[in-house]
């Protein structure tokens, strides 16, 4: 993206005027308003055919506090319940899916934090994220039989007073925009520690490497740890003991989509308004007054809106979950609750986006395929998305819970 605004000096002042003197907050002028600059950000880039990083949102994003939403408003936050924050990922999304992708690893984390029960390390990072920081991740290796489970090449050896890091991760979603790194690594000894360093430390090497067919903009590339040096205190060892809330983060995937599809819609009105021809066929001379693109359109609304009201209503089994932590440790029978309703919502949501955004095409005619339009950008996003934890491994698992009774593995960690 060019260091040039292109944003008017009236639009520019009106955006400044709303000074984040605080974090932003659930439904207010100031998150509205950062939810239309990124829009605008977004179109911006695509309308210049423009494949620059989404370099100005994220910077709004810290100024504004953004990645704070969950923290209480008494410790710097905004006040958020899980729910609140991932209605906001949802509208995140529709202005900008990369970038409400890209928070990601950042939320999961701060939600560890919020839980932590040392009250010394929780406040030294929520202090953090008060002030804006952004966390991400380097936690997936191509070498590993089983994603998910506590077993890394990666490894962090004794160096003095310190350790050496050295490894290599994939899929660093985030990390690019980050300003600290949460790596994952085995001790010589096979204990699994995790690790929060600068990004910018020396022997941290983040490459823009990610050559997905959507979701492009996610700064999900390869980092590189060369021989790091880490301190003592950026090192914890990962109790295994404690149960997951491995829900999180697949729910989170699925605000994202429910975003995209909100922006399917937005562009199926669109595409009928703009076309002044028909075909031979149809049941209207305006494609306007025609009922069966009315029809079509319909349907679009009503799969964006399943989508949403299924996300936030597992989101809701999140936020249980969380209130029942004691001492960092979540209530097993409703973790299981949260896994339960996160893969169901998957199963279901991944089925009704990839139609929708088939349909969409069903409302523009041939002029709707050509390139400079990107509406395949909604198939090729949701296509990517949904390939996170493939969604036959969901619906299996949940029909030996239904039928056998069969716990869902929830000892796993989702990236």
């Amino acid at each position: 993206m060019s260091s040039k605004r292109l944003i008017s000096k009236k639009d520019q002042d009106r955006f400044s005027s709303a000074a984040f003197s605080e974090p932003v907050k659930p439904n207010s002028r100031e998150l509205n308003q950062l939810i239309e600059e990124i829009a605008w950000d977004a179109e911006e880039r695509r309308n210049t055919n423009s494949e620059a990083r989404p370099d100005y949102a994220i910077k709004l994003i810290k100024q504004s506090k953004l990645g704070a939403l969950r923290l209480p408003i008494e410790e710097g936050g905004g006040g958020a319940s899980i729910r609140d924050l991932f209605q906001v990922i949802i509208r995140l999304a529709e202005a900008d899916p990369d970038v409400a992708h890209s928070l990601r690893s950042h939320y999961s984390q701060v939600e560890e934090y919020l839980r932590n029960p040392d009250k010394k390390e929780r406040d030294k990072w929520l202090k953090r994220v008060a002030n804006g920081d952004i966390i991400g991740n380097a936690f997936t290796e191509l070498s590993s039989k089983n994603v998910g489970k506590y077993a890394f090449e990666t490894t962090l050896s004794p160096d003095g007073d310190g350790y050496r890091l050295n490894g290599t991760k994939y899929f660093s979603t985030g990390t690019m925009y980050s300003d600290w790194v949460f790596v994952t690594a085995s001790t010589h000894d096979g204990k699994t520690v995790s690790v929060i360093i600068p990004a910018n430390r020396e022997g941290v090497i983040i490459e823009d490497d990610w050559d997905g067919i959507g979701q492009k903009l996610t700064g999900s590339g390869t980092t590189r740890l060369n021989n790091v040096y880490v301190f003592k205190d950026e090192v914890t060892f990962i109790d295994g003991t404690k149960t997951p809330f491995n829900s999180y983060l697949q729910l989170f995937l699925h605000a994202v989509i429910a975003g995209i599809l909100r922006n399917v819609v937005t562009d199926a009105f669109s595409l009928v308004h703009r076309r002044k021809r028909t075909f031979s066929f149809a049941a209207a001379d305006k494609p306007t007054d025609d009922p069966q693109l009315q029809q079509v359109i319909g349907q679009l609304s009503s799969i964006a809106f399943a989508a949403e009201a299924i996300v936030l209503t597992a989101a809701e089994a999140l936020d249980i979950a969380v209130r029942s932590a004691v001492d960092g440790v979540i209530d097993y029978s409703l973790s299981h609750e949260a896994s339960l309703r996160a893969a169901q919502a998957k199963v279901v949501v991944d089925d009704l986006a990839l139609k929708a955004a088939t349909l969409l095409f069903e409302v523009g005619g041939a002029s709707a395929t050509r390139q400079s339009a990107t509406l395949d950008r909604h198939w090729r996003n949701i296509r990517t998305i949904a390939s996170h934890n493939p969604t036959v491994y969901k619906a299996r698992a949940i029909g030996n819970y239904i039928v056998n009774g069969t716990d869902l593995p929830i000892k796993e960690i989702y990236f």
